[in-house]
This record gives C-alpha cells, sequence and structure tokens, in this order.
C-alpha cells in the first residue's frame, strides 16, 4: 500500500508541453489510492483537455472561478479546493507560473488555489533550456523553495524546441516516487520498527478442537495499518483470522497457539523500539493433546488444562529501550484490574476496554477505550470506529516517545 492511500492530491495544471503527461500522472496517482482533483489554466486547455483529466480523475476539472451552467453560475470556492487537498501537486510548473507563486500575483483560480493551501506544495519545472537557465527562473525556483515549496527538479533531455538539456519535467512516476519518498521522510514513525500481536491463539484438544475466543484481529490490524501509514516497520504476529493487511511496510507472521505466538513474539522483540500486544491469547491449554480425535460418549468429558506461557509479562521483564503496550479486556472491576496489569507486567501503556460498553470489544467494527499510562494518567475516549480508535492509541504512544 502506497503512503498516497487515501490522500486527497489536488493537481495543478498549467501551459506546457508537458500537460500531456499529466494523464498518466493522474492515473498514478489514483492507483495508489488517493483521491484526485485537478485545476487547470485556461491556457493549458491547449494541450490537454479537461475532459481527459475529468474522466481519470473521476472528478470535475476546476479552471476558472465560475462554471456557467444553464443560467446559473456555480462559484470554484479556491478556499474551499486548498482546504481540502493533503497534498498540492503543480505539475508542469511552467516558468510563467513559478514567476506568478513567487510574486503572489493571483490571476487564475490555480494560482488563488495555491495561496490558499494549507497543506505541502510540490511543483515540477518544465520549460526549454535557456528559460530554465535564466536568471529570474532560478531566483523563483530559489524563492519558492524558501516559501517552504518543494521542488521535483527538472531533469536533461530532449526538449520541445530541439535542444537538448536541462528543463524537461519530471517523468510521472518519478514524479510519484520523489512525493511518496517525500512523505515517507517526515512521517512520525519513520525509522521505527514495531512489534504487533493481533488475533486469538487457539489451543488444539485433538486434530479437529481447538479452545479458543471471539477476536477477529481486527483491532490489531487497524493499529498495524496506522503505524505502517506513519512510516513504521512492522511486525504483524497474528493467530487465526480472516483479516487482510496489505502494505509494504507490513510483515505477516501467521501463528496459531500461545506457544507460536510466545516464540515469534521473542524472535523480533529485541530488534523493536514499539511492542503493542492487542491479542487475545489464550490463558490455558490441554495439558495432553489427543492424537486422534476425541469420540463422543454419553458420559462426562473432562480436560486437563495449564497455564500458557505469558507473553506479555516476559516482554516486560525483557524490556531494554522498548515502549510497551498492553491490552486488557475486562468485564468487572475494569481500572482496578487493567492498572494491576500494567505494573505487574512492566507496561509503560495499557489499552483499556470492557465487554459493558456497547459496541466494545471482539468481532465488531467499533470500540471505546481507556489509555492507562504507567504514570497512571488516563484518557477516555468515546466510542469510535477501530480505525479512529487505532489513530488514538498510535498518537498517545508518539506523545510519550517523542
Amino acid at each position: 500500500m502506497s503512503v498516497l492511500q487515501g490522500k486527497k492530491v489536488l493537481l495543478g495544471v498549467t501551459a506546457g508541453i508537458a500537460a500531456y503527461k499529466t494523464a498518466s500522472l493522474v492515473r498514478l496517482f489514483i492507483k495508489s489510492g488517493a483521491e484526485v482533483q485537478v485545476i487547470m489554466t485556461p491556457a493549458s486547455k491547449d494541450f490537454i483537455t479537461p475532459l481527459t483529466l475529468s474522466t481519470l480523475s473521476k472528478n470535475p476539472v476546476h479552471s476558472t472561478f465560475y462554471d456557467q451552467e444553464e443560467e446559473n453560475e456555480l462559484w470554484n470556492n479556491h478556499v474551499e479546493l486548498g482546504l481540502w487537498a493533503d497534498l498540492m501537486v503543480i505539475a508542469p510548473a511552467t516558468a510563467n507560473t513559478l514567476s506568478k507563486m513567487t510574486n503572489g500575483i493571483c490571476d487564475n483560480l490555480l494560482l488563488a488555489t495555491y495561496l490558499s493551501a494549507k497543506c505541502p506544495v510540490y511543483f515540477a519545472p518544465a520549460m526549454d533550456l535557456d528559460m530554465y537557465k535564466h536568471a529570474s527562473t532560478l531566483s523563483s525556483l530559489n524563492s519558492l523553495q524558501s516559501f517552504g515549496n518543494i521542488m521535483i527538479p527538472a531533469t536533461s533531455g530532449e526538449l520541445a524546441s530541439g535542444l537538448v538539456g536541462e528543463g524537461r519535467m519530471a517523468e510521472p512516476e518519478d514524479i510519484v516516487s520523489f512525493i511518496e519518498k517525500d512523505m515517507l521522510s517526515k512521517l512520525p514513525l519513520k525509522g521505527k520498527k514495531v512489534l504487533l500481536t493481533a488475533g486469538p491463539t487457539y489451543e488444539a484438544i485433538d486434530p479437529v478442537r481447538f479452545i479458543g475466543n471471539h477476536s477477529s484481529g481486527k483491532m490489531g490490524c487497524e493499529i498495524a495499518k496506522t503505524a505502517a501509514s506513519l512510516g513504521a516497520e512492522v511486525f504483524l504476529v497474528i493467530g487465526p483470522s480472516h483479516q487482510t493487511v496489505k502494505h509494504s511496510l507490513i510483515h505477516r507472521i501467521d501463528v496459531t497457539s500461545a506457544e507460536e505466538m510466545y516464540n515469534a513474539c521473542h524472535v523480533y522483540y529485541n530488534k523493536v523500539d514499539i511492542a503493542i500486544c492487542s491479542a487475545a491469547v489464550a490463558d490455558y491449554r490441554p495439558k495432553n493433546v489427543a492424537t486422534q480425535k476425541i469420540k463422543k460418549k454419553e458420559a462426562s468429558l473432562s480436560i486437563e488444562l495449564e497455564p500458557t506461557k505469558d507473553i506479555l509479562k516476559s516482554l516486560g521483564e525483557a524490556k531494554k529501550h522498548q515502549f510497551l503496550v498492553g491490552f486488557a479486556l475486562e468485564t468487572n472491576d475494569e481500572k482496578v484490574n487493567a492498572t494491576k496489569k500494567l505494573t505487574s507486567k512492566n507496561l509503560d501503556l495499557i489499552v483499556l476496554n470492557s465487554l459493558r460498553d456497547k459496541g466494545a470489544g471482539f468481532a465488531g467494527d467499533t470500540n471505546k477505550v481507556t489509555i492507562i499510562d504507567k504514570n497512571l494518567d488516563e484518557k477516555t475516549f468515546e466510542l469510535k470506529s477501530k480505525q479512529e480508535v487505532s489513530k488514538d492509541i498510535i498518537a498517545q504512544i508518539l506523545e510519550r516517545i517523542s
């Protein structure tokens, strides 16, 4: 999954021959999972049609401040467009547009939106060799970067004039790659490694039956996706689950039993910065596992159980530099029990949820949590989607490790 997944990209197209490449650029943004809106300068329509970019982006293309619709005029609100975007990309950025951006000239919708944008702004210069080397253009490039804009450098190659040299707009694939790398380098968990447990464990009774629980792994998978989206490399140790997680930074390690989860955790624990144990690990397992299916009899059946290894406690005992987070699912005396677990297992943070809270717990799409740290400072959150809860949990971790 790309770091652009779910991002809102505002693409500004100006009047250069490289505008024809924006069709491919829009497709690549869409393929990366981004939502795209396009603003064109009026003159850029001579190089590529709004219909092409509208079809590819699946959104209307904006060009002027007012759209004529029969007898009504529809205002294209440049402020709303600027606030909508997570990032703005101006490609191609001609010498004319660069100069106007530098000097605050606001004579079209694209420039008005640029001046209103609160998001990061990337620009990809594109012009002929002599224009690119002109002192006024070089001044514009330096000024725009000093304002905080991010330049995607032009490349060398054959230009529209027939000259060969610098000024050619970066290829669409390179533009997307540049933006992804730049975004990743600025993410708060970039360079961090996270161990995450999720889902249930199944403890075999015989080759057919097992002791398990209702955990689906949804909460853990959402935390994994959130951590990866913020730049972390995630080692997801997950019990039997139908959940799917697709992200280049998430390494999925499938396990079945508590013993397998214990062993997998200790393989990765020494090299991670953060460990989050959200799995619902079985506390007990059958002492003796039958090699053949146990046949049903009229008499009652007794199964002797023995404790499984306490994964969270073992990680707390082995903790050196790691920030360790545990989960507590309780049905009574919730905060008392969670606080005891926090202390006894040497945790830095514990996430408490109660089965008495409607919408919390196993299998559902929502959760309601209270987060308590080792100083016993606590914060309770309202019922939210598990995706939003994962963001709250990661935010609380970041607040304490930054």
